[in-house]
């Protein structure tokens, strides 16, 4: 049996509400009032496709063994690098094994549900367990529809054949040169085809088409489905394409555009991943992924399914939230409105490539030290340990990034350049021992006190304009998981 056997999500904090991107609008595009409804999932400057990816794998894989994951697929069509394997980033984030495999997937709508296909083909041939990963972070251009209506956000999978939850039951795919919309090389936004044509020659013929196929192949009926899971971001769509199929409008799984948003890539799998919090043993699963053709899975829940989602899932992650209603502020911090920074923001953000892949573990990884011989923790790890100047080479390797920490000190700082002063930092104490200096993220001013529990979450540093390099690093965030440490 291959299946499912965890699943995750990551959805940012901050949410726009669109009613202030469609006022901003209205004097040049009145239509867009139809859109001011709801709000959408957005990624602040510090987040991207990688770091989403991050934080969903580590929700998906909570609780779990990652020397298990034989195999990284990360599918997006907004990944920072063109060439530079962003997934092996996500891998090393992840403190996993430098003889994992990696692979990025793009170029469609539909590869989220393309890499998930292909990681359950991977992992049915004995290629082991795959974490299937997909993060959209898609820019929009300022008074198009598509800036309401997409949301960032990011869906983890982990796929094999032991204590499978939702076992597949198999997929279909066609390819198809339907072009809806297209970006080309070096472009800043989509171009996109009139609404009409897509939502009835490509939604309403191709997706049908291959549901009808996939049932088929595999011996189903439209009637056997329990959740249709689409992810097409037109209101209405999805329940006639569903329709059209034979399958219950009742049972079309809620795209949740009024308050995430079209994830693009990710969407269909975060669909998923909701679907299945909620999920009964036996039920059917049928997952549809469009762009430029259409792919079709099949999945039944087991027994297992109560146990899929061990992190927050996409419900808790939507349950964390900010609004925000200064769309200015959020032009200014997604790169769409260029300010006069000052000339503390003057100054080189060179990485020394030598020295990040010396320290990538410290780095990336938030890996420190423990000594062998005395049991005192640090960061970073060093030769020489702290608890003890004459042990030298004691230190074993010491994760941090998935421990609890409480705020020693901590400083606002208004001077030190940032893209959202004032800049949060201070010293934080972990669980188990072990200090650190560090920014703080995802904020307010009362959240940052002496003893509040904060964890780590996996960001942007800074961005090198100069070169077009991205330097991550680690930040701490109010502990999201208190609730759920709280619970059990």
């Amino acid at each position: 049996m291959v299946g499912i056997i965890a699943a995750g999500a990551y959805v940012p904090r901050i949410r726009l509400q669109r009613q202030a991107v469609t006022q901003a609008h209205a004097w040049v595009a009145p239509g867009l009032r139809a859109l001011g409804k709801g709000e959408r999932a957005w990624a602040n400057w510090d987040e991207d496709s990688i770091t989403m990816a991050v934080e969903a794998a580590r929700d998906g894989l909570a609780g779990l063994d990652r020397a298990r994951v034989a195999r990284i697929a990360l599918a997006s069509t907004t990944l920072p690098a063109a060439d530079r394997q962003n997934a092996t980033l996500v891998k090393e984030a992840l403190n996993l094994a430098d003889d994992v495999g990696v692979l990025d997937v793009t170029g469609s709508q539909r590869a989220g549900t393309s890499a998930l296909l292909n990681a359950l083909y991977a992992a049915a041939g004995g290629a082991g367990e795959v974490l299937c990963l997909a993060a959209e972070k898609r820019r929009a251009q300022p008074a198009s529809e598509l800036e309401s209506m997409t949301g960032d956000a990011a869906a983890a999978l982990l796929v094999g054949n032991a204590e499978v939850a939702a076992e597949f039951l198999g997929g279909y795919s066609m390819s198809v040169d339907f072009v809806d919309h297209f970006r080309a090389e070096g472009a800043a936004y989509d171009y996109g085809w009139e609404g009409r044509w897509i939502r009835d020659e490509g939604y309403g013929k191709i997706v049908p088409h291959a549901v009808r196929a996939a049932l088929a192949k595999l011996g189903l009926s439209a009637g056997d489905v329990d959740h249709f899971i689409m992810a097409a971001p037109v209101k209405g769509v999805n329940e006639a394409v569903a329709k059209a199929c034979g399958v219950a409008p009742e049972r079309v799984q809620d795209p949740l555009g009024a308050v995430l948003g079209d994830a693009g890539t990710a969407q269909s799998l975060i669909l998923l991943v909701h679907a299945l919090e909620t999920a009964d043993p036996g039920q059917l699963l049928l997952v549809v992924g469009f762009g430029q053709g259409c792919d079709v899975l099949a999945f039944r829940a087991t027994s297992k399914v109560r146990d899929i989602v061990r992190g927050l899932g996409v419900s808790g992650w939507i349950g964390r939230r900010k609004p925000e209603s200064n769309y200015l502020k959020t032009l200014v911090l997604g790169g769409y409105l260029e300010i006069e920074r000052g000339m503390r923001a003057e100054f080189d953000h060179k990485t020394p490539l030598t020295a990040l892949y010396r320290n990538r573990k410290s780095v990336l990884a938030l890996v420190g030290g423990r000594c062998t011989k005395t049991g005192v923790v640090q960061f970073p790890k060093s030769q020489i340990s702290v608890g003890d100047g004459r042990a030298i080479g004691t230190q074993e390797d010491y994760p941090f990034a998935d421990r609890r920490a409480r705020i020693l000190t901590h400083t606002a700082d208004a001077l030190t350049y940032s893209p959202e002063p004032p800049v949060y930092y201070g010293a934080v104490e972990f669980d188990g021992g072990g200090r650190m200096t560090v920014e703080f993220a995802d904020v307010e001013p009362d959240d940052v006190t002496v003893a509040a529990p904060v964890r780590m979450m996996f960001r942007i540093k800074a961005r090198d304009e100069l070169r077009g390099f991205t330097k991550y690093f680690w930040k701490a965030v109010p502990d999201y998981l208190a609730a759920v440490v709280a619970a059990e």
